[in-house]
């Protein structure tokens, strides 16, 4: 397993984080036993990073993932977890509640400190109170020692800009904007250098949508995206090979985005993701398959309050 500081927290992350969500049960049923097993497994091969939230599984992958932990010494692996988005469309960034699901993350995860905490999708909320009201809360809790470093997630890049200019942040964590269809987050990735922010990228895969996997009809992707990628994924089938395997591989390679999530649950999900770990892309392979994404190449799907995309 590789690491990488995340920005100037002097923490180092492993480069495959195990994303949390699939715990809650967020993807279909999950066997308790075998999500103990897959959490064992991910440490044992070098994985240290995990992420939750209260959102996923409505609080089952928070209680899941502490479960999991359970008897594992502290120092073995980090944690992230959310504040501030509770359901599809509920969503409280209020100093008080975020104050209260601190507590309550604690208590489900069976742990006194968080390692990283996150504003969750701040392009559903004011900007104005992520900055004014949200972060000055947390940093209450930090300074009590309940949380180790702070940051925010979402999708618009703008969000990071706006309160990069008008907040102090330790990290963030992007999502669908470093992947083989959509590279934009490396636009930022300057400042957030400059400023010392460590930089997490989740959903590589676009959400399923760098898969062999049908997309759900709630996948937000436009037509023309949803078709570029059917393409890509046939070619690489043909190849014999799985675009979602070249996709992670591409994630994974950047050498200034410290982690990239990926949504696990189970052991053998768990072993195709290390292999990814093992090569780098095959460059004609990656070239091949960046072409025929050329012409959808950034192309994203709105999301959030107008005034934050």
């Amino acid at each position: 397993m590789h690491y990488r500081k995340l920005g100037r927290t002097g923490l180092e992350v492993s480069v495959l984080g195990f994303g949390g969500s699939p715990l809650g049960g967020v993807f279909g049923e999950v066997d308790a036993s075998e999500c103990v097993r897959t959490v064992h497994a991910a440490i044992d091969a070098g994985i240290n990073y995990f992420d939750v939230a209260p959102f996923y599984g409505l609080t089952r992958a928070e209680s899941m993932l502490g479960r999991c932990l359970a008897g594992i010494p502290r120092e073995k692996y980090l944690l992230s977890t959310k504040v501030g988005r509770y359901g599809a469309d509920d969503f409280d960034f209020s100093a008080a509640r975020v104050t209260r699901s601190v507590e309550e993350s604690l208590e489900r995860l069976g742990l006194e400190t968080i390692d990283l905490l996150l504003c969750h999708d701040i392009e559903y909320a004011s900007l104005d109170q992520i900055v004014e009201e949200t972060l000055p809360a947390l940093r209450q809790i930090q300074a009590a020692g309940k949380v180790r470093f702070l940051g925010v997630s979402g999708l618009p890049l703008q969000i990071f800009r706006t309160v990069l200019d008008r907040a102090d942040l330790d990290f963030i964590l992007s999502y669908c904007h470093y992947s083989l269809n959509d590279t934009s987050l490396e636009s930022l990735l300057p400042r957030l250098r400059e400023r010392g922010v460590g930089v997490i990228n989740a959903s590589a895969l676009g959400m399923g949508l760098l898969t062999d996997r049908p997309l759900p009809e709630w996948h937000p992707a436009p037509p023309e995206l949803r078709k570029a990628a059917a393409e890509a994924a046939d070619y690489c089938r043909a190849q014999g090979v799985e675009l979602a395997h070249l996709g992670l591989q591409f994630a994974l390679a950047h050498p200034e985005i410290a982690t990239t999530l990926v949504g696990i649950a189970d052991q053998a999900t768990l072993e195709k993701n290390l292999a990814a770990l093992k090569f780098a892309p095959d460059p004609e392979l990656l070239r091949n398959v960046q072409e025929i994404l050329r012409p959808v190449h950034n192309l994203m799907w709105p999301t959030g309050r107008p005034e934050n995309s």
